[in-house]
């Protein structure tokens, strides 16, 4: 379920909702999903009574292939990142200069945005030799994901971070992931975001990391950025929730349900509790989901995917974060726009860069809602960019 809060309908939401909630424990395995299947799907095909002997041989290759890649993902971070994977040999450009007649509101950060002529600088070539780690103000990285996704998806973004040198940290968020607990379990943006804030809370004095968020993992960066601002030197947000203060995710998602016909089909509310209750989670219909989120990526990735998601808790979605310029304004903030996202649409990424205008964003073109897998090279690139960006000593 890589964005099932870009889902949620409100007419599908009871009305008496509460973020804390007593929980009965879901007779659903913790690391089950509700909507994908252990088979997947030959890409872009449409099913048919009788499935032939080729589409069946199909589907048996993509399952090993997924089985192969979470093998090989753990094996990678067992040996550092030694292992090499394929890449994207093309690359992105930033718009060179903002759309007629757009404007751009105040930023909540107490910082002054930069003029159009430095926010939409090129981005230069980066190649392995060209980084340069010693003198940055930091060469950690902890990258966050999504909603529905976990440490699992930034397996190339992994191994071409620290090819190029920097040191990488990827989380499982409570409930995702390998992370034991269950989704349905969880009641608070707290709890769930807790194995983020635990490897700040234990980061060496003095240190700083930059913290990159995908989707959902947009709230959950925003959140540490309100709690460690001195231990995070930049926030990088993907395609992700950049909330205003007193916003949340629910709200800011549920603007564009209403125009995406995909996403009304594909969401599905779990019920834990009963359906006299408020959801306990969320998770995404497989047959919408390579349309969706990954209408972009390779099929290897999609069928890993469709093996790995687990579904999204909903508690923390529908609370409202509570930002304030000395501490979350004071991180510096930068954001890739997704131009090919089913999920998130450009309009609302746009809808966030005028609300809370961040330092500097990117478009990637070509990038479906998970660009760690539709355009790996690209997202390395501006990762890498971004980490050049010399501190701010104004």
């Amino acid at each position: 379920m890589g964005n099932s809060m870009a889902c949620f309908s409100p007419a599908h939401i009871p009305k008496k909702l509460s973020t804390n909630l007593s929980r009965k424990p879901s007779k659903r395995s913790p690391n089950s999903s509700p909507f994908f299947g252990s088979s997947a799907s030959t890409r872009r095909t449409k099913s048919s009574p009788k499935k032939t002997s080729q589409t069946l041989a199909d589907d048996l290759m993509l399952q090993q292939q997924a089985i192969e890649a979470v093998l090989l993902f753990q094996n990678h971070q067992k040996n550092n990142g030694s292992q090499p994977f394929n890449r994207s040999t093309s690359v992105v450009f930033p718009a060179p200069g903002p759309k007629k007649n757009q404007a751009f509101t105040k930023s909540s950060s107490s910082r002054q945005p930069l003029s159009s002529e430095t926010l939409f600088q090129p981005l230069e070539l980066v190649d392995k030799q060209d980084v340069k780690i010693d003198g940055l103000e930091t060469n950690h990285f902890v990258l966050v994901h999504g909603g529905g996704f976990g440490a699992w998806c930034w397996y190339k973004t992994m191994t071409l971070l620290e090819e190029s040198g920097f040191k990488v940290d990827a989380v499982d968020l409570t409930g995702s992931g390998i992370h034991s607990f269950d989704t349905n379990s969880i009641t608070s943006l707290a709890q769930y975001v807790k194995p983020l804030t635990e490897i700040l809370e234990n980061l060496e004095e003095g240190k700083k990391v930059i913290l990159v968020g995908h989707d959902f993992g947009g709230t959950c960066i925003s959140y540490a950025m309100e709690l460690f601002p001195s231990k995070i030197a930049k926030a990088i947000f993907i395609s992700a929730a950049m909330l205003t203060s007193g916003q949340s995710t629910l709200n800011l998602f549920a603007q564009q349900t209403g125009s995406n016909d995909l996403m009304r089909q594909a969401q599905i509310f779990l019920y834990a509790n009963g359906k006299d209750q408020p959801p306990t989670a969320i998770g995404l219909g497989k047959k919408f989901t390579e349309d969706l989120l990954f209408n972009q990526s390779p099929a290897k990735d999609v069928a890993l995917a469709s093996v790995s998601m687990r579904p999204i808790p909903f508690a923390p979605v529908t609370e409202k974060l509570s930002l304030s310029d000395k501490n979350y304004g004071s991180v510096r903030r930068f954001f890739i726009v997704t131009q090919e996202d089913h999920a998130i649409s450009v309009p609302l990424q746009e809808a966030m860069l005028e609300s809370n205008p961040p330092e500097q964003f990117y478009r990637l073109k070509g990038s479906d809602h998970a660009p760690f897998f539709s355009r790996p090279q690209a997202l390395h690139r501006i990762l890498v960019e971004i980490s050049q960006v010399p501190p701010n000593l104004s």
